[in-house]
């Protein structure tokens, strides 16, 4: 009997084991990849766990998008529908703006090339922009740049007359803006923030040389009257320097040099003269306008004779040296030639000195100082490098 009932107890045990196996098979078939996993239709909710990950607040959400490199926007717009809204509302430039996070990029049009780029310093990657739809008589004229918080401006002349076009970073599209209330051409101009100065140029109805002066609001994408500048000027160039709009150089009605400069306090709504401010400056005939670029409040030139770099010394309303730019500017007068700010740094474009016959593109950077006595430029690589080195127009947004 006892070996009886041992059978019986082992048949028992087995069967129950049968019994556990095939349900342990059961299930483990049941959620094995082949049947909830990537190309099956039906799919398998979670039995024994929730295995969702609890989704972040649309603030902290946002917040962390914004601090995405500004170069990969293109690629999260792809996969993130929020993201995309966010990018074409133009609010995430809003939100960076806020918690003071801004990159640069440069905008750039050479000699032979249809279309725009966009140049990112930070990657050393570049991108065309849309095809600007403007007529061919804008395409082949002169044109000038500046840029106001994330719009891209770019004057110049069709058939019917003076046309401001623009580009909004946050849609990727170009749209024909209004025209400034006074349509003028060879005229300085300079970004503070989210907004832009212009002054000075020619009224391009009647030819004569300006002294008013505008800002612009890409807000509301209109333009207001500023108060006029004491001096009329053309092919003047314009910065922003302790919260003053800043106009130097130029010619007068009697097409003299100007070596006086006019900076505009915003906060008395008012321009004062600065006498003599070029009058160490070599002027030549046909030269461009002054190649102005300020970093830290502190104002730096190109001098396109000498391709040397200087700073603006305010106590003495004086120039210092600070040696030799590996740039030829005096190729073309300083034509052709970028010289611009990139926010803590100095960029320049152009041909460099290297070469003798001045052909390909070269891109600069330094950290200036206006204490040191020799500055280290620093050579970037945007794969155009085998485009023209002539820039017919270059402008730098930071968004």
């Amino acid at each position: 009997m006892s070996k009886g009932k041992g059978l019986d107890g082992e048949e028992e045990r087995a069967n129950m084991e049968d019994s556990d196996g095939e349900a342990k098979r059961k299930l483990e078939k049941k959620s094995s990849p082949s049947s909830s996993g990537i190309g099956c239709s039906s799919v398998v909710e979670p039995q024994d766990a929730d295995y969702n990950t609890p989704s972040l607040s649309d603030e902290l959400e946002v917040l962390i998008l914004a601090r995405v490199p500004r170069s990969l926007y293109g690629k999260f717009s792809t996969v993130n529908k929020r993201f995309l809204s966010l990018i074409k509302s133009g609010e995430i430039f809003k939100i960076r703006g806020e918690i003071g996070l801004k990159e640069p990029s440069v905008f750039m049009l050479a000699s032979g090339e249809t279309s725009w780029w966009a140049f990112d310093p930070q990657s050393e990657s570049c991108r065309n922009l849309p095809i600007l739809p403007s007529d061919t008589c804008f395409a082949a004229g002169d044109k000038e740049t500046f840029c106001a918080g994330t719009h891209l401006m770019v004057s110049g002349k069709e058939i019917d007359g003076l046309v401001i076009w623009r580009y909004e970073l946050a849609k990727n599209e170009w749209f024909k803006g209004d025209s400034m209330k006074n349509p003028r051409c060879l005229f300085a101009s300079a970004t503070c923030g989210n907004y832009a100065f212009v002054a000075g140029g020619i009224d391009t109805g009647s030819n004569k040389i300006l002294n008013s002066a505008e800002k612009y609001d890409p807000e509301t994408k209109s333009w207001d009257w500023l108060p006029m500048m004491h001096q009329k000027r053309k092919m003047c160039s314009g910065c922003y320097m302790d919260k003053k709009f800043y106009v130097i150089g130029g010619k007068n009605e009697e097409e003299e040099n100007l070596t006086c400069a006019e900076a505009f306090d915003e906060s008395q709504n008012k321009w004062e003269i600065i006498p003599d401010m070029l009058s160490d400056m070599p002027i030549s005939t046909f030269q461009s306008p002054p190649l102005l670029a300020v970093v830290n409040d502190e104002l730096y030139t190109l001098e396109t004779s000498s391709n040397e770099l200087k700073v603006y010394i305010k106590s003495s309303n004086s120039w210092k040296r600070l040696g030799p730019v590996p740039i030829r500017a005096d190729f073309n007068k300083g034509w052709g030639v970028a010289f611009k700010s990139l926010g803590s740094k100095l960029l320049v474009i152009g041909a460099s000195s290297a070469s003798n016959t001045g052909h390909g593109m070269t891109i600069l950077t330094c950290y200036p100082d206006p204490d040191t006595e020799e500055l280290q430029w620093t050579p970037l690589d945007c794969g155009k490098n085998s485009s023209s080195h002539f820039i017919w127009n270059c402008c730098v947004m930071m968004a």
